[in-house]
């Protein structure tokens, strides 16, 4: 999926335990302070795919308030 410039990626991690993980749709990394992440793992073990998605979500968007955040375009 998709999402603000995104692509996040749900995976199971046990029965029942969902996470998500976010990168750039341009490959570019993610910088927050000066510190480049390639993927980030978000949020934590949901216990459905929705919930994990919707996580990742929240965090994409307090990415865009955050000050220091290299975003893509």
């Amino acid at each position: 999926m998709i999402y603000g410039g995104f692509q996040i990626k749900s995976f199971e991690v046990g029965t029942g335990q969902w996470h998500a993980r976010i990168q750039r749709v341009d490959h570019e990394p993610v910088v927050i302070d000066g510190i480049s992440f390639p993927t980030l793992d978000i949020g934590f073990a949901w216990s459905d795919q929705d919930a994990a998605i919707a996580d990742a979500k929240k965090h994409i968007d307090q990415f865009r308030r955050r000050s220091g955040m290299t975003m893509p375009s």
